[in-house]
């Protein structure tokens, strides 16, 4: 006998649910770029608000800062980088965060997104454990991007 789709639907929704092990990668595709650090991605039938672990951008639509210098910049870096793309989400120690989203290590085919808006100087690094398992890259590269100029540390 075969399940119908909402049947099928209702077996996965445990695994949906479930916190991923650390590591463990989930696939799915980017469905919308919020800003520079925050994406909703399609997981099956379910989309989720992924926010990257490890770094932080200016704001586009805070609700008491509002738009933050940079901002709309880091937000069309991360839209180059993954709007419309198939992404593999690796997680860490804790899964969700206070406000209910998803957090992950973003990867398009070999690149990991996070680091990369580090490296371009679109991101600075924001370390909050038990999530550092690539805070020393991080650092690093935000250290190369500052020296080098790039991205929001450019000058005036």
């Amino acid at each position: 006998m075969a399940l119908r789709p909402w049947q099928l639907s209702l077996l996965l929704l445990p695994l949906l649910l479930a916190p991923a092990a650390p590591g463990e990668a989930i696939e799915g595709t980017v469905v919308r770029v919020v800003d520079g650090d925050t994406i909703h991605v399609k997981l099956w039938e379910r989309v989720e608000k992924v926010r990257y672990i490890g770094v932080n951008t200016p704001e586009t639509h805070h609700p008491t800062r509002g738009e933050e210098p940079g901002g709309r910049e880091a937000a069309e870096m991360n839209r180059r980088l993954v709007a419309g793309q198939r992404v593999r989400l690796e997680l860490d120690v804790r899964a969700r965060d206070r406000h209910g989203r998803l957090l992950a290590y973003v990867w398009v085919g070999d690149l990991m997104v996070n680091a990369e808006l580090v490296r371009l100087g679109y991101a600075q690094v924001m370390t909050v454990p038990p999530n550092v398992k690539h805070q020393e890259l991080f650092v690093k590269l935000q250290r190369e991007a500052r020296d080098a100029g790039r991205g929001l540390w450019r000058g005036g």
